[in-house]
């Protein structure tokens, strides 16, 4: 009798859980923070370039947000933002776009990382000189 007791609240405790993740909002899903990285595939040398660099997060709150997101461009950090509980990022998109000169070939990595949930990995865009 106990033991079918016990079954009942763990069937009852996975019927829950299920349901709870249909009805919350998508914020409160875990999730890692992305980025992606937009620009052309070759320049010029002595050219610049704008790239267009996207962060997504589904949750910027003061317990879990993007805790920073960097761009670099052939191993050398050229671009970097941090975010604190009192310094949010403005949503769950971040959009930035910087101007890189280009001297030789690139290659562009942008990352960001969640305070609980670390990062999805980097993306990465080479440009070619022409």
């Amino acid at each position: 009798m106990r033991k079918r007791l016990l079954e009942r609240r763990e069937f009852a405790g996975i019927l829950l859980g299920a349901g709870l993740s249909l009805v919350l909002p998508r914020q409160a899903i875990a999730d890692k923070a992305g980025a992606l990285v937009q620009g052309p595939k070759s320049a010029r040398k002595g050219e610049e370039i704008t790239l267009r660099l996207t962060f997504t997060h589904n949750s910027n709150t003061p317990s879990h947000f993007v805790e920073w997101a960097r761009v670099l461009v052939n191993e050398k950090e050229v671009a970097r933002w941090d975010f604190s509980p009192s310094q949010l990022p403005e949503g769950a998109t971040l959009v930035r776009e910087l101007r890189i000169p280009v001297q030789g070939a690139l290659r562009v990595r942008a990352q960001a990382s969640c305070n609980k949930h670390g990062s999805k990995g980097a993306a990465s865009l080479d440009v070619q000189v022409d």
